[in-house]
């Protein structure tokens, strides 16, 4: 198996990027249920996602640490067998770049989910969602190239090419919605700070010196939470009306799943695969979607819907297949 420069497998990179997005996709339908069930908001919502998969993600770390803590009365090495430790840095002080990288991730996000969020009801679910996800990779393959260095190739680029064709079937094959400049300005800015969150997680898994994703995660969670309060407290953060029980369990499965559980996975992956690679592999977020849409909501899948899961699939492949021959390439001997 392939391996990166920050120790993560290349292949088991790109499974917890598709674990990732895979579990993105089912979002839409929780929350549509969560909006169904109770008065909460869009800046509500988010604002809880974030403080309860905080609580989950340090929770679910102590429960680890507890799991791997020594027996104590299992005996101990002779002092000839157990083997050096390797050197770890002195623990000091948060350096200003450290902590700006973590600061910055979580603003990207905190703008990512808010904005795309507003560009919904703005220009429509099918317009906002191809606008994001369709110009996130572009923005991202460009970025890249720009501030890493990274080269796409001809056969990245033909399979981000597909991917974005596969993706622009797939939505408007489900139904159309009116253009407005309002709301596609939003969901450029949510494609532009997704496409941020991506460079930074990369860089902080390469140049960044190795950051666990656990620690960008919490910060990012804390950061979004911390901006989003004012505005989730002016819409309204409590629920005064719907059904409590319905909405703290949709609540705890966003927090846990698509959230505590993802986005450790997403940071971990984007940190050992290439930016670009790693923003079109996200885009199995919406077939995921679709998927349950279909087998969950009982929406009905057109022609136009599976030829761009399809396209969108084999886009993904393709981008797969040529990281990992990449990882083989590059390894020294």
């Amino acid at each position: 198996m392939p391996t990166s420069s920050f120790g993560l497998p290349v292949g088991r990179g790109l499974f917890f990027l598709a674990v990732a997005g895979a579990t993105w996709g089912t979002t839409g339908a929780a929350v549509d249920l969560l909006y169904s069930s109770s008065d909460l908001g869009p800046l509500a919502v988010s604002f809880w996602r974030y403080v309860t998969g905080l609580l989950l993600l340090f929770a679910g770390r102590a429960a680890v640490r507890a799991l791997r803590r020594p027996d104590p009365d299992a005996a101990e090495p002779r002092p000839e067998a157990a083997e050096p430790r390797p050197a770890t840095r002195r623990p000091g002080r948060l350096s200003r770049s450290r902590f700006a990288l973590r600061v910055a991730t979580g603003l990207c996000l905190a703008v990512f989910q808010t904005a795309y969020f507003a560009a919904v009801p703005a220009t429509g679910v099918a317009v906002a969602t191809i606008v994001t996800l369709g110009a996130a990779p572009v923005f991202v393959a460009l970025s890249a190239w720009l501030v890493l260095r990274e080269q796409l190739g001809w056969g990245g680029a033909l399979a981000v090419a597909a991917a974005l064709a596969g993706l622009t079937v797939l939505v408007l094959g489900g139904g159309g919605g009116g253009v407005r400049a309002g709301g596609v300005a939003l969901a450029l800015l949510a494609a532009a700070a997704f496409a941020g969150s991506v460079l930074l997680a990369r860089w902080a898994g390469s140049a960044g010196g190795g950051e666990s994703s656990f620690t960008l995660t919490a910060w990012s969670f804390a950061v979004g939470a911390a901006v989003l309060l004012p505005f989730a407290l002016a819409e309204g953060a409590v629920p005064h009306s719907g059904d409590l029980l319905r909405v703290v369990l949709l609540t705890g499965y966003v927090a846990a799943v698509p959230t505590a559980l993802a986005y450790p996975l997403y940071f971990a992956g984007a940190a050992v695969v290439r930016a670009a690679t790693a923003s079109v592999v996200m885009l199995i977020e919406p077939v995921s979607a679709a998927v349950l849409a279909v087998g969950l909501l009982g929406e009905r899948l057109t022609a136009p819907m599976l030829l761009g899961t399809l396209v969108l699939l084999t886009g993904v492949v393709f981008l797969t297949r040529a990281e990992t021959a990449r990882s083989r390439a590059t390894r020294p001997a």
